[in-house]
């Protein structure tokens, strides 16, 4: 059970710190890819020194965090139209007539667009979370409860919680305001709790659901009472914890004049629009129209997406704990990488800053340069081409900070391999994966 717990810990903590809110389909992986990424470990751990590694916390999420930013970087790279050469910023983008209102991703395949549909969405209404709003007190005044220890019960996606606690001498209301917060969102439900304090002297708790929605067999996403409570009552009646000031609601919208739910404002049509509602449509508004864009449009705006996605890289390898590690050599990389096809790219309208990030600055004369249809057809077949293989160049970086990013962690090196009797070690690398449990198991 131990054990077991221990996991449960270095799992949630892998989750919440180094992986993103939306899990990406780029990560799984088949029985033949999964393959060469063993065989090219068991290589380089054959033709590895001996190091000895800093084994401290510092190193473990420099180490994590290069790994999981370059895994980003490839997953960013694998949606602009898949990791094949001849693929790649090939992807299409969907197109919104208004983003206010309604934004579209395009998910589906390039074989399906003979089959992706163009359709019209008009937004009645947004799904929302619940929120309930605690009464407005005097913050410094003592609270007007007898001293001792509360209970009250949460009922939250059909659990009930109880939460205890106690109700000390000299304690204000923005004493047990702020104590209550911290007691729901050290609790992890799902809710969001905070104290707001005014110019005048007031203060009142509110509590709010992450998720939106609401099922059909529910009035409320959550609860509270202490009418069964295990201690003293009375505190959801000060405190005015079960004031319900705004219900949750799903989004309602017509698609193609037909009325449709949802319960929350991030959907899919057809396995090939990912949707998000931003907003109402008003009375004299049009549908939204949602369709594909052109060709030059879409490769226009993987270069964009491209382009974001590596600056995102530079800046977060530039923002993680790297006193006494390698993460200049990999910023150093990567700018050899852009400086290499500099010229070529600058020609296109790019830029490549001191800081090692990539700006596009005449959008006008990026999309003259690569649309086919102008004059000089050659001209723009050479500079796609140019952008395809530094994608290529910056995708096969990414792999192999990917595969061991042990590479850049600082170490010192004790012995060679004997050449002539070379055998896999599972060593280097290898030292990665423990990294994660170190400390809990």
């Amino acid at each position: 059970m131990a054990y077991s717990a221990a996991l449960q810990t270095v799992y949630n903590h892998y989750l919440k710190t180094y992986l993103q809110t939306r899990p990406s389909r780029y990560d799984a992986h088949n029985r033949r890819e999964l393959r060469s990424i063993y065989n090219s470990i068991a290589d380089i751990n054959r033709k590895a020194p001996l190091y000895l590694l800093d084994n401290n916390k510092e190193t473990h999420e420099f180490a994590i965090g290069i790994k999981e930013n370059a895994r980003q970087l490839r997953n960013t790279i694998a949606s602009l139209g898949g990791l094949d050469e001849d693929d790649i910023l090939n992807k299409k983008a969907a197109s919104s007539s208004n983003a206010n209102i309604v934004s579209a991703f395009y998910i589906g395949d390039n074989e399906d667009l003979n089959k992706a549909p163009e359709f019209d969405i008009t937004v009645n209404q947004l799904a929302t979370g619940q929120v309930n709003h605690g009464y407005l007190l005097t913050a410094d005044e003592k609270i007007d409860l007898p001293l001792g220890s509360y209970s009250f019960d949460l009922s939250f996606a059909d659990t009930n919680y109880e939460f205890q606690f106690q109700i000390n001498e000299d304690e204000t209301n923005l004493d047990i305001q702020n104590r209550l917060a911290r007691l729901f969102e050290n609790a992890d439900l799902g809710l969001t709790a905070k104290v707001t304090q005014n110019a005048s002297g007031y203060s009142y708790l509110t509590m709010e659901t992450n998720e939106t929605g609401l099922s059909p067999d529910k009035e409320h996403q959550f609860t509270i009472s202490d009418e069964r409570s295990s201690k003293s009552i009375g505190t959801v009646a000060y405190l005015g914890l079960a004031n319900v000031t705004q219900k949750a609601t799903n989004a309602e919208f017509l698609l193609n004049g037909e009325l449709k739910t949802a319960r929350s404002n991030h959907f899919t049509v057809g396995k090939m629009f990912d949707l998000t509602l931003n907003n109402v449509n008003k009375e004299d508004d049009p549908p939204v129209h949602i369709g594909l864009k052109t060709s030059i449009e879409s490769i226009g705006e993987n270069i964009n997406e491209l382009i974001s996605g590596y600056n995102t890289f530079i800046n977060s390898v530039n923002n993680l704990n790297h006193s006494h590690h390698r993460d200049s050599h990999i910023i150093k990389e990567m700018q050899s990488i852009s400086k290499y096809y500099y010229n070529d790219m600058a020609n296109l309208g790019l830029s490549l800053e001191d800081d090692g990030q990539l700006k596009v600055l005449d959008d006008a004369k990026l999309m003259h340069s690569l649309n086919s249809d102008d004059e000089d057809s050659e001209t723009s077949a050479a500079g796609l081409q140019t952008l395809k293989s530094f994608t290529n160049a910056i995708l096969r970086k990414s792999n192999q900070i990917t595969l061991n990013p042990m590479e850049y962690v600082d170490k010192k090196m004790v012995s060679y391999k004997n050449p002539n009797r070379s055998f896999i070690n599972p060593y280097v690398i290898s030292a990665y994966s423990g990294m994660m449990f170190n400390g809990y198991c």
